[in-house]
């Protein structure tokens, strides 16, 4: 089973950022403050759309048809979806 990236501190609620990484191969580690990319910082369910979004070529008429919902729906979800965007690079 994989382990889900944690983005929230279970102590105070506030954003999580990367201090180490390791190679797993060489065993190489690297050490620094590095905030995570604002694509990581998104929910699941936001992440998951972006993906079906890209996978669908930009398309929201295909993403509606796949998603079975109507274009105005898909279209307000990619807004809300600009807008975490947004918040997060702040």
């Amino acid at each position: 089973m994989e382990k889900k990236l944690p983005k929230i501190c279970p102590s105070c609620g506030g954003m999580l950022r990367v201090h180490a990484m390791r190679c797993a191969a060489c065993d190489t580690s690297i050490e620094g403050d590095y905030r995570l990319p604002a694509l990581l910082r998104l929910s699941d369910e936001d992440r998951e759309f972006v993906r079906d979004f890209v996978l669908c070529r930009g398309s929201l008429k295909e993403m509606a048809s796949r998603m079975g919902l109507s274009y105005p729906t898909v279209r307000n979800r990619l807004d809300e979806v600009i807008a975490a965007l947004n918040k997060s690079n702040v």
